[in-house]
């Protein structure tokens, strides 16, 4: 069963996403070699990755950030903190007003 591609979205943010990562390599004058070492994934995943390639897993993108030095955001991405739109759903989901809870009957006796 073949896999579906992900969106053109996805995978133009992927292709930048792997680009910036080969510049911050290149910045530093690090050989893919001793990146993929430091990452513990194999020349050819961090090619992949360099690639923006989507089948490779987040946690091998989060490696090869990591032996960059870029610290690992990916913490922070999903924040609900940072979360603009689950934010404006919490406040349209606010209560018009406050209505005093019923305390629910312990023991059902009659």
């Amino acid at each position: 069963m073949k896999k579906s591609a992900p969106s053109l979205t996805v995978r133009r943010s992927l292709s930048k996403f792997g680009e910036d990562l080969r510049f911050a390599r290149l910045r530093r004058d690090l050989p893919m070699a001793l990146v993929a070492q430091r990452a513990k994934i194999s020349l050819s995943t961090l090619g992949k990755i360099e690639d923006g390639d989507p089948d490779v897993s987040l946690g091998n993108y989060a490696a090869a950030m990591f032996a960059l030095n870029l610290g690992t955001p990916f913490s922070d991405l999903v924040d609900p903190a940072k979360d603009e739109v689950g934010l404006q759903l919490d406040l349209e989901n606010v209560p018009k007003r406050a209505r005093k809870r019923v305390a629910a009957k312990i023991g059902g006796g009659a």
